[in-house]
């Protein structure tokens, strides 16, 4: 996981360029009652792309909701977002066939070992109307599948089965969240839950159980062959005991194949992030023991990062882990060092996912009085045939005239937008703009900025 967090994917362009996946494994069950394991995948149409780490540092200090302004934006504009949906599908048979627990939350299953099957699209297509209401008391829950979904033995998603219900319980006031009209099915729904803090609906009738003389035996629980929720009979044949599975203890095995998948802008992007948050930890021993930690993912890296922090790699750092239950042996807690059957991994670097179009990207045209107008109509019109999204950028808000005197509208001044939250810069011609963008310090250092971020 850290290693995710250290590389380019924790800054991602836009939520529109995010790869999306369930850290859980679940089970289909077709109408035969046969199971296999599966893995979501949220593969978007637009490449997987991020920012520069100075990008997104500055993006966080001038734009805090950058990137939902993005989402929205882009949705307002009918440059709808899209995602396909992708499965990972095990046969049972297999549980035990790799080298990693498939019901590991840590633990990602290699494309090269199981393809992802596209099997449906996602498109956003509307803006919420009432934010609070539509987005901020919206229900999610591991739990809420549909007939064909059931669940796994992994202990993390056996955890949040119950734990989800309690945060809404306490999160949205009462037992009734699933009343709130974004959480309410859109189809009648007959059970025999009744009353409770806000409770919506009027229910009618004398009885709220099963079974009952006075309402005719309604409600019922549905059967399985009408639609109703029934968990797939798996034969255990095992010793109970509450301890974690050994299968769990390869730590480092998949971040080992993470690094090396990545291409070597996006490792020295991560030698970078380590040097970064490291470099602000004050006490040095937590420094050298992260780097001891680090020779298990790689050499290599922990050279590296040892490198920018001026500090030695240590030869032992003693127990790695050092989370040990009481009563129990602490060798029997330390990594298992597993050597993953993948060497390296194609879809785990972003630079497999880079989108041969310019669709929805932004493009800062900057202009001040007398600017060609042929130049700006020319470079819009090309841009806006390949669907991306133009603003012109001037020193001051509302137009400046061109060479030819025609009134231009500017979309944005240097004081109320930065370089970061464009993908490129281009100044057309006409003397009199360029000399004065030249003369503007506002206008150099927005070139500037764009041109250190390889704009």
């Amino acid at each position: 996981m850290i290693m995710w967090l250290m590389s380019d994917r924790a800054i991602p362009r836009s939520y529109r360029m995010m790869e999306g996946f369930g850290v859980h494994t679940f089970r289909l069950v077709n109408r035969e009652g046969k199971s296999s394991f599966v893995k979501f995948h949220w593969k978007p149409l637009l490449g997987v792309h991020a920012v520069a780490w100075d990008e997104a540092q500055n993006i966080s200090g001038k734009d805090p909701d950058f990137h939902r302004r993005d989402l929205w934006e882009a949705i307002e504009n009918g440059a709808y977002p899209e995602w396909e949906l992708g499965l990972q599908i095990i046969p049972e048979e297999d549980e035990f066939k790799y080298e990693f627990d498939i019901l590991d939350p840590t633990k990602i299953i290699p494309e090269e070992l199981v393809p992802v099957i596209k099997v449906g699209k996602m498109t956003l297509n509307r803006n919420p109307d009432n934010y609070f209401a539509e987005t901020e008391q919206v229900a999610f829950h591991v739990g809420h599948v549909v007939p064909g979904i059931d669940f796994t033995n992994d202990p993390l998603l056996q955890g949040r089965l119950f734990s989800y219900t309690d945060t809404q319980l306490i999160r949205l006031g009462g037992p009734n969240f699933h009343e709130i009209p974004i959480n309410r099915p859109i189809v009648p729904v007959h059970n025999n839950q009744r009353d409770g803090h806000m409770r919506q609906t009027i229910n009618r009738g004398q009885s709220s159980y099963h079974p009952n003389t006075t309402g005719g035996g309604c409600p019922f629980q549905a059967g399985k062959m009408q639609g109703g929720f029934s968990s797939h009979p798996e034969r255990i044949d095992a010793v109970k005991i509450r301890n974690r599975s050994k299968s769990f203890f390869d730590f480092f095995s998949q971040a080992t194949l993470f690094f090396n998948s990545q291409s070597e802008p996006e490792k020295q992007h991560i030698i970078d992030a380590f040097r970064f948050e490291l470099g602000k930890v004050d006490n040095v021993s937590i420094r050298e023991r992260m780097l001891g930690v680090l020779t298990f993912v790689d050499p290599g890296l922990a050279a590296e990062v040892a490198y920018g922090l001026g500090l030695n790699v240590p030869v032992d750092i003693g127990l790695v882990n050092q989370s040990i239950p009481a009563d129990e042996e602490p060798k029997r807690y330390q990594p298992v060092l597993q050597e993953s059957s993948v060497a390296y991994s194609q879809p785990l670097s972003m630079a497999h996912y880079v989108a041969d179009s310019i669709a929805t990207r932004k493009v800062a045209v900057l202009v001040a009085h007398g600017v060609d107008e042929t130049s700006v109509a020319t470079i819009r019109d090309i841009l806006l045939g390949k669907n991306a999204v133009v603003e012109l950028v001037a020193p001051e808000l509302g137009s400046v005239q061109s060479s030819t005197g025609t009134a231009i509208p500017v979309d944005r001044s240097f004081l109320t937008t930065p370089s970061v939250v464009y993908d490129a810069v281009y100044v057309p011609g006409g003397a009199n703009s360029v000399a004065t963008l030249e003369a503007d310090p506002d206008a150099i250092h927005f070139l500037n900025e764009a041109f250190k971020h390889c704009k």
